[in-house]
């Protein structure tokens, strides 16, 4: 029924004269950029707020034409090329990072698929198109984005733009998979890989409710793979002098921080699109509301939701500090992938048993046994695992400062020994002021 219900969807694509998707190509287009240039203004306001600042409050009302300031900015400086650099790759590279973020919009539903509004007479869907793989079509435009900053990286011939794409390519693999992962609990649930079939299938309950934890992962690895802080690594100013863009300016650099922002309003949009209903109004206003999912009014309410979660990566850029390299790895590969396999597993084991007419009851005794059992076991092996002897503090060794005849650091337990000084001259000159100003008095 699943997969009917998505070719059905599906029919509805397709359709549409060419000046009609021509006039959907670019409303997409327009529509990222001027998030893009609402989400900067934003993000400086809210972080000056944050931290008691004014912000930007020169360029236009209140500072809000602050970007298209910074844009023009940027296209006036000189344009450098690096004399040691690959020039046709150091050239792509910022184009091949901002070309996919723009591609990947292109499968996002505005609106409901059954042909619901008319565009100069025309009917048709609030979508520029749709594929039964769309949401591998997402994960594949996303992944050679990636390769925009790994490329730029290398292509620039300097040290620290190499780690910073080295660590753009470790990103991408460890955060793709919990990705990937998250993405497959919604295909299990949905039937399709449809977007338009995913956010139909939504209804009356989201999927961030019924799989939070695969709304969980997605959200952290959205973040990891935007380059956003407190994942941003490759960039990572304060280590690397700037990361994989350090050796770009004008136009080139201004398409690196495009593609980060559009990443960043494309990856909200999917977020929006496969947990938080989509195009769909928000549950009170559903209930009291019957034309609040259909006409034009969806557009509003996946616009709320991207412009929400823009909020969210604003938010945690003001609130938490870089991640360690080594953290960030961690929480990869130790923490998001293997909970994303349980839960996958468990989410799995639940639509098959539901599929095979077993009832809730039978459903939480088969999955939620196990993995009590499990988490009892394990319960049971902390408390019957002996503590280790506390051991006896060691005697600091002799500290030498000058051992093997230059200066070294003290080791951990060592103390430097304490550095002669000559008495203080403080007290004598008191009392030399003080016999001073008593011969004046006297």
């Amino acid at each position: 029924m699943h997969t009917l219900a998505a070719y059905e969807t599906l029919g509805f694509f397709g359709r549409d004269p060419w000046w009609l998707v021509l006039l959907k190509a670019v409303f997409c287009f327009a529509f990222l950029v001027g998030t893009v240039l609402i989400a900067i203004v934003w993000e400086r306001k809210v972080v000056a707020w944050m931290q008691l600042r004014i912000g930007p409050n020169r360029h236009g009302p209140w500072g809000l034409l602050q970007s298209l300031a910074d844009g023009i900015k940027l296209a006036l400086k000189e344009d450098l090329v690096v004399t040691g650099a690959d020039k046709v790759v150091y050239v792509l590279a910022p184009i091949v990072a901002a070309i996919p973020a723009f591609m990947a919009f292109a499968v996002i539903p505005f609106g409901p698929a059954d042909n619901e509004v008319s565009i100069f007479g025309t009917r048709t869907p609030l979508q520029l198109t749709d594929l039964p793989i769309a949401l591998l079509y997402i994960l594949a435009t996303a992944s050679v984005g990636i390769y925009g900053i790994v490329l730029a990286g290398w292509s620039s011939g300097s040290t620290y733009p190499l780690l910073g794409g080295i660590r753009s390519s470790a990103q991408m693999i460890s955060y793709e998979i919990a990705m990937g992962l998250s993405f497959a609990a919604v295909f299990i649930y949905s039937g399709s890989m449809s977007t338009s079939e995913i956010v139909a299938s939504q209804q009356p309950t989201w999927f961030a409710v019924l799989l939070p934890v695969s709304f969980i992962v997605y959200v952290v690895a959205m973040v990891g793979e935007t380059n956003r802080a407190p994942f941003d690594l490759p960039e990572a100013e304060g280590e690397l002098v700037g990361g994989f863009n350090t050796e770009y300016s004008s136009l080139k650099f201004a398409m690196f921080m495009l593609a980060e922002y559009v990443n960043m309003v494309t990856v909200s949009a999917v977020a929006a699109t496969l947990f938080l209903g989509g195009w769909r109004a928000p549950w009170p206003i559903s209930t009291f509301w019957e034309g609040a999912n259909h006409g034009w009014w969806p557009m509003l309410w996946i616009v709320l939701k991207i412009q929400l979660l823009l909020f969210f990566f604003i938010w945690l850029r003001g609130t938490l500090p870089r991640l360690r390299y080594d953290q960030f790895m961690k929480l990869g590969w130790k923490v998001l992938i293997p909970v994303s396999l349980v839960w996958l597993v468990m989410v799995a084991s639940v639509r098959a048993l539901r599929n095979e007419g077993y009832d809730f009851a039978n459903v939480v005794l088969y999955v939620g046994a196990p993995i009590a059992a499990v988490l009892l076991l394990a319960l049971v092996r902390d408390l019957v695992r002996r503590k280790p002897e506390a051991e006896q503090p060691a005697v600091p060794a002799a500290f030498d400062p000058m051992a093997g005849g230059y200066p070294v650091p003290p080791l951990p337990g060592q103390e430097l020994p304490p550095v002669p000084r000559r008495r203080s001259r403080a007290p004598q000159l008191q009392d030399a002021l003080n016999g001073a100003d008593h011969s004046e008095g006297s």
